[in-house]
């Protein structure tokens, strides 16, 4: 380019020199000038077309980048600093080409999981027209037809009236669908998010039937085990007492016929009061909730159990089954008797909190570990030699049943709380 410069500039001299000597001195320079602008201007045009090219086609990937097409690319063979920006370019569209492909596969297999997934799957835009339906869905509420662009009210018109229903009460919660002889049992999940600025809510029904009738296996074992247990516990003291008593009937030691007797009705009473315990757990009927002071309820329990009490504020008034949460109490406090504690350092807080009320019973023992952290709450497990495991799921039972929750954890310095929380 600088020796084009230098040649034309040499021709321009050449020329100059040759109108000089035919027209006046200063349309010759004017002339000149003309001669030696245009080829400056030609040549400056020659050295700018390849970078007037290279920015179009810049601006040209740029363009499909922001469209995301990222399959373009710019090949510069000019040795010039152009060329840094022409491979940083490059480079920039091989990582993004690279992650749109990462991307795609990311969704392909997101899509695959969600359509094979046994759970049925449904996203509602705010319009509530069906956005996604996987296949599950589809055989649940369409009949194997797809459900995308349909309004979510129309496949539910179609619907078993069991799937209407539970729709219809709202939130999540469990339903049977079917006959009493061949039912499925499913769980509704109801989640809203927001997805480009707009409120969507994801519908999940997922099968648990085989889940359930594993776990109700289970558990009948363990009733039938926990319960032939202390029968056998019972019985079999009470059948050899009593066939020691005859034969000290028989033999004539009548003195000690009186501790045999004593020790049939202890095992006898101890049998009727595990099956009570059962039987009241097993029939637990629906609260009969109505306004109670807490003043009066905590003098009423007192007269059980001791223990020591904090109440805030003192004139509180709670709506609860006074009965079934009174023999919540006593087991728990019970509970905490047994755990070694001096009935001075047992200890029975109600206090007021934003979401209701909470009760806490609190103990100075041993405290509990992971383990038993994790089990203390389910039915028929428990750590006593001679324990039924129904107390604290008692408790648990009537804390749901008014609509509360119960926690256990341990507390600093040792021993146990066990927190109930019941709504206003």
């Amino acid at each position: 380019m600088i020796a084009i410069a230098i040649a034309g500039s040499a021709a321009a001299a050449a020329a100059t020199a040759l109108l000089a000597r035919w027209l006046p001195g200063w349309i010759a320079a004017l002339l000149a000038a003309a001669v030696v602008g245009g080829m400056v201007a030609a040549i400056v045009w020659r050295a700018l077309v390849p970078m007037r090219a290279l920015f179009r086609a810049l601006a040209g990937t740029v363009a499909s980048y922001r469209d995301g097409d990222f399959s373009f690319g710019i090949t510069w063979d000019k040795a010039s600093d152009l060329i840094e920006l022409v491979d940083a370019h490059n480079a920039l569209g091989n990582a993004l080409r690279e992650q749109r492909l990462a991307l795609v596969q990311r969704e392909l297999l997101l899509d695959t999981m969600v359509q094979n997934t046994p759970v049925a799957m449904v996203l509602v835009d705010p319009a509530q027209r069906i956005v996604l339906g996987n296949l599950a869905a589809r055989r649940m509420l369409g009949e194997g037809r797809r459900l995308e662009g349909r309004a979510f009210e129309d496949v539910l018109a179609t619907a078993n009236p069991a799937v209407r229903e539970a729709f219809a009460r709202g939130g999540d919660g469990m339903f049977t669908v079917g006959s009493e002889d061949d039912e499925d049992i499913y769980h509704l999940s109801r989640r809203s998010f927001r997805l480009n600025g707009r409120i969507h809510e994801l519908l999940l029904l997922r099968q648990l039937t085989a889940e359930l009738r594993r776990q109700e296996v289970q558990t009948w074992k363990k009733v039938i085990r926990v319960i032939s247990h202390e029968l056998n516990n019972s019985l079999a003291p009470i059948a050899s007492l009593a066939h020691s008593g005859a034969e000290l009937l028989r033999r004539g030691q009548h003195e000690r016929l009186p501790a045999a007797l004593a020790t049939i009705e202890d095992r006898a009473r101890h049998l009727e009061g595990f099956i009570r315990d059962y039987a009241r757990f097993a029939k637990l009927p629906a609260p009969r909730t109505e306004p109670v002071a807490w003043r009066h309820f905590i003098a009423q329990l007192r007269t059980q159990v001791q223990f020591v009490e904090e109440l805030q504020p003192e004139d509180g008034i709670a709506r609860f089954d006074a009965a079934q949460l009174e023999q919540a109490l006593i087991n728990l406090l019970k509970n905490a008797h047994e755990s070694g504690t001096s009935a001075d350092e047992v200890r029975l807080s109600v206090r007021h909190v934003p979401d209701g009320w909470r009760i806490d019973v609190l103990d100075r023992g041993s405290g509990m570990n992971d383990a038993v952290l994790a089990n203390a709450l389910l039915p028929f497990y428990s750590t006593k030699r001679h324990g039924t495991g129904l107390g604290l799921a008692l408790a648990r039972e009537i804390a749901e049943a008014h609509g509360g929750r119960i926690a256990l954890l341990n507390r600093d310095g040792g021993g146990l709380c066990v927190s109930l929380v019941l709504p206003s």
